[in-house]
């Protein structure tokens, strides 16, 4: 699999919740980063880029030594995205592996929420 993204503590993978013109390449989508979700796109985090076709995305990340794009276009169904809005979305690298997969993300709980939603025993 192509993304095989180190997991370190602290990292966030942010999903703007906008669709973005996917003309913009690795300049404008790091001017995006900085402008609209406040955050430094050097520092390792991974953001989530969707089109206004749903079945496209692209993913901006500092490796360490360069900034990386990747692209993504499903050639059937279509990619399950957060309702449209302004800011971002935070996923779990668990949940960064569905979306990229094709698969609905949006279904997968974290264990700790199951237990808390457990009654005692």
């Amino acid at each position: 699999m192509i993304l095989d993204l180190p997991v370190r503590p602290g990292l966030r993978i942010l999903v703007a919740a906008r669709p973005v013109d996917f003309r913009k390449g690795v300049d404008s989508l790091c001017t995006l980063v900085k402008q609209t979700l406040a955050v430094d796109p050097f520092a390792g985090d991974v953001f989530v880029f969707r089109a206004k076709r749903v079945d496209r995305l692209k993913i901006l990340v500092w490796d360490g030594s360069g900034l990386v794009l990747l692209s993504k276009r499903l050639e059937r169904g279509r990619f399950t995205w957060p309702a449209v809005q302004d800011g971002a979305v935070t996923l779990s690298p668990a949940q960064l592996s569905l979306l990229f997969s094709g698969l609905d993300w949006s279904q997968v709980v974290p264990r700790t929420a199951l237990l808390a939603q457990q009654p005692p025993a």
